[in-house]
């Protein structure tokens, strides 16, 4: 593959998550975790690290498209400041143990573990699953632990982890613009430290391609970065357009895809 036909693949590759991303309401990282991996592939990559590659490298997207979406939010006063900082500790904690976990399962175990949580989440969108809204916030404790959870799950998988931090929140008995608004934000640190950490995991790796520092490849994150943020606000009209049900069971079975061929390659 020539550098300028990977350059445009990786700007169309941002334009795609962007659109989906502001299409369905979803962090990119579900879309650009796997085109990144087919996309490493076509440039031979060892499929041994394709996948840490592909997780980090969308982490390292997320710092960027993450800031954005977070100072958005944060000026229209949607962010919780005392749930975010009560989740900060344990976010920040559980992103660095989840790329520790990542470093040392092989890639065809993060692939499967990938496929899986992606079917779970098709599942979720299918049958309309979701913990029912609750209007007492747990203490610091609780508050800490479920930062953890979400932060090594979304940096296991390279997410900005929404889907787990939207529906804890409704749960902790915070509106819905408070709970993207403050979901926005916490994705910010996972992002941060998640793709830092697999810089240092991947450093010095052998089988790493030119361009990369660590499990970061840069010429993916630019052609990605440059296009996923005017892309989205495509994305969002699209969505004010589409019916809500359609929009969910398409977005349904795109997973349902995706995940079946991580967990059955």
């Amino acid at each position: 593959m020539s550098a300028l036909a990977m350059l445009l693949g990786y700007l169309g590759l941002g334009a795609a998550a962007g659109t989906m991303a502001g299409l369905f309401g979803v962090g990119g990282g579900i879309i650009i975790v796997p085109v990144l991996m087919f996309a490493f592939g076509l440039q031979n990559i060892s499929s041994e690290i394709t996948m840490h590659l592909a997780v980090g490298t969308s982490l390292a997207t997320i710092v960027v498209t993450g800031a954005s979406s977070a100072l958005g939010h944060y000026r229209k006063g949607s962010v919780h400041r005392a749930w975010f900082l009560a989740l900060l500790p344990g976010l920040m904690m559980g992103a660095i143990g989840g790329v520790f976990i990542a470093g040392n399962l092989s890639g065809t175990v993060l692939g499967m573990l990938f496929g899986i949580f992606v079917l779970l989440l098709a599942t979720k969108m299918v049958f309309g699953l979701s913990p029912k809204p609750g209007f007492v916030a747990p203490g610091k404790i609780a508050m800490s632990v479920a930062g953890a959870v979400v932060g090594a799950i979304s940096a296991l998988f390279g997410i900005g982890g929404g889907a787990m931090t939207v529906p804890w929140l409704s749960r902790c008995g915070a509106t819905m613009t408070q709970a993207v608004g403050t979901s926005a934000a916490c994705g910010l640190p996972i992002a941060v430290v998640g793709a830092l950490t697999f810089i240092i995991m991947g450093w010095g790796n052998p089988l790493l391609p030119a361009w990369a520092t660590g499990f970061v490849m840069w010429p993916a994150f630019f052609g990605i970065v440059l296009t996923s943020v005017p892309f989205a606000r495509i994305g969002v009209r699209l969505a004010h357009v589409l019916s809500a049900r359609v929009l969910r069971l398409g977005f349904a079975l795109l997973l349902t895809v995706v995940g079946l061929r991580f967990v059955l390659a």
